[in-house]
């Protein structure tokens, strides 16, 4: 079914679900009710009542007794003064109804036989018949309109798919993505930590989370050496005054942290790297000769997300980005696009991340308000973007109006295991910044021209890269990226001073092991190590002493039997090496 369709389909269970719940909780009222990815929600005001997930076979029963009653949605355009009068005793319907008019949007309301709605949104032809394979999943908190200092909501969530075994199977991958949820997992592997003392939003990465970080950041950083790319490390506040020059405060002021005082002057929190990157570029002199120049940065920047947004590590308030800008002469865009995404599908075959496509963001010339007003310009950034797109062989789509403030770009879409999809890296035109701040280059001739500039998010955040890698492997990491490589396992405390040794053996080759010296029975050092998803077992007993050898056991349960030590570590460094 296609995506119109479909949201069609959820956000009339939406209606569906207010209806049943208005009938079971007298008094309620019901906010808004849109459709969402897999899915839709609905808002509740429940007054006196309160709604858990134990609630919902009543609901749902209610919905189903409901449903053969609705044919078909009518609808009625009304003014202001008679939405209000339909809804009088709805302040949410009436709110929403006194700002559509002030915008100048046409007000309608929509009724499918015995449920009157203010709605301006896509329904079914026949709810009745196309509503059937629905599921409530779960229950949240919601401030109306998102905003903290008004009332809290109840959120319903909801799915509902055209048939039932898209249901069932939908059902099935949300079974799997549970036991796979990275803050779950997180804790059970002990990767990061959230604390209260520290913050919402502010992970704290533990040794074993930081090993994955830094392998991923190790494997970027070869990446980039390899095609010319320069580290640099800048401060985490800056001057607002350069956020003001650059466009970024007129646009992003909603998501930066307050300003603060230095000496006289403002600061803030740095959102994001690009400003720092362009002063260190316009710090001296520049000549063709020194493009491309690129310069490339794991920095953490700091935005403000909204308490019931954050999400483990998908949604932080610190966020380190493998961030890189590149300037360069306006000839030299399609081969330093087209350098960056070799790196990019370089890395995601790394991740095993190998069903991807792309999402071409462009400019909404309608929208005068979030662009750069350069009608000229931004229809040169958006042709030349869709050629180099076109021309790399990407599966891509468009996106009207999803554009940075200041260029196209290139959003890629990955699925994971699971099938879901993440947004991950992205390449930016930026055919407007070089000029707003007077960065410039001596040419062939002796005089300025101003660079343009690729902004490139490797990954993105690696905070959200980490969430999706250990959903996507289900903590299960290949061996280049798991924090324990080998865990030796003596069969006996008899045996810990060969397993020492052993251990010794394998740290001194660079594998990353630990030794298990618990006074337990191997089948219970089996099952711990099974479940910290370490992917090779070393077990050292009698036999192994006879023998000068090893046995080595998966994490999968495959016993690989005896081996002598060495060919074992040149084994594990052959496939460390060739992970990609």
């Amino acid at each position: 079914m296609e995506k119109n369709n479909l949201d069609n389909l959820r956000h009339s269970c939406a209606h569906l679900l207010a209806h049943a719940v208005k009938q079971l909780y007298p008094g309620a009222l019901n906010a808004i009710g849109p459709a969402i990815e897999n899915g839709f929600y609905q808002d509740f005001d429940l007054g006196k009542w309160s709604i858990s997930e134990e609630d919902f076979p009543k609901i749902e029963a209610k919905m189903r007794t409901i449903l053969p009653t609705w044919q078909k949605f009518s609808f009625k355009e009304v003014t202001l003064e008679e939405a209000k009068k339909l809804f009088k005793d709805n302040k949410y319907k009436v709110e929403m109804a006194t700002e559509f008019a002030k915008q100048g949007k046409k007000l309608q309301t929509n009724d499918p036989g015995d449920f009157l709605d203010l709605c301006k949104m896509g329904h079914v032809e026949n709810p009745a018949k196309e509503l059937l394979h629905f599921k409530l999943l779960s229950v949240a908190g919601a401030y109306w309109r998102g905003d903290e200092k008004n009332k809290m909501l109840t959120r319903i969530y909801g799915t509902v798919f055209p048939t039932k075994e898209e249901l069932e199977n939908h059902l099935k991958m949300l079974e799997e993505a549970k036991k796979r949820d990275h803050r779950k997992l997180g804790k059970e592997l002990d990767l990061f930590v959230i604390s209260e003392n520290i913050g919402k939003g502010l992970p704290l990465i533990t040794p074993k989370g930081n090993i994955i970080r830094k392998q991923i950041l190790d494997y970027e950083y070869e990446l980039e050496k390899k095609s010319g790319f320069q580290q640099v490390f800048t401060p985490h506040i800056a001057r607002s005054e350069m956020y003001k020059k650059t466009g970024h405060w007129q646009h992003y002021r909603d998501v930066m942290y307050a300003p603060f005082g230095i000496d006289g002057e403002e600061y803030v929190l740095k959102p994001m790297n690009c400003p720092h990157h362009y002063m260190i570029y316009a710090a001296r002199p520049r000549s063709y000769k020194d493009l491309p120049m690129r310069l490339s940065e794991p920095g953490t920047c700091y935005r403000f997300e909204k308490t019931g947004e954050l999400a483990g590590l998908l949604r932080v308030r610190a966020l380190s980005i493998d961030d890189s800008h590149i300037l360069m002469r306006e000839s030299q865009i399609e081969s330093e696009f087209k350098l960056c995404i070799e790196m990019v599908k370089k890395m995601f075959k790394a991740f095993s991340l190998n069903n991807f496509y792309v999402r071409l963001s462009l400019v909404d010339p309608s929208d005068a308000v979030k662009y750069i007003a350069d009608a000229a310009t931004w229809k040169k950034a958006g042709e030349k973007l869709e050629k180099i797109v076109k021309d790399n062989k990407l599966k891509y789509i468009i996106a009207k109006g999803e554009a940075s403030f200041y260029g196209p770009k290139i959003d890629f879409m990955v699925k994971d295991s699971l099938g879901r999809e993440w947004q991950m890296s992205t390449l930016q035109l930026d055919l407007f910044m070089g000029k707003k701040l007077n960065l410039t280059y001596i040419n062939e001739e002796g005089k300025e021209e101003h660079p343009v500039i690729l902004h490139r998010g490797l990954t993105g955040s690696l905070e959200r890269t980490m969430a999706i890698l250990i959903e996507h492997f289900a903590g299960a990491f290949p061996l280049w990226l798991s924090p324990v490589q080998v865990i030796v396992l003596p069969i006996s405390e008899k045996f810990l001073e060969p397993a020492q040794k052993i251990k010794e053996e394998l740290a001194k080759n660079n594998i990353r092991v630990e030794l298990n010296a618990d006074n337990k029975s191997l089948g219970g050092k089996i099952r711990e190590s099974t479940l910290q998803k370490i992917p090779y077992m070393v077990i050292i007993g009698e036999k192994e002493l006879k023998s000068n050898s090893i046995s080595v056991r998966k994490r999968e349960g495959k016993d690989l039997g005896s081996i002598e030590i060495n060919k074992f570590i040149n084994q594990l460094k052959s496939q460390i090496e060739n992970f990609s």
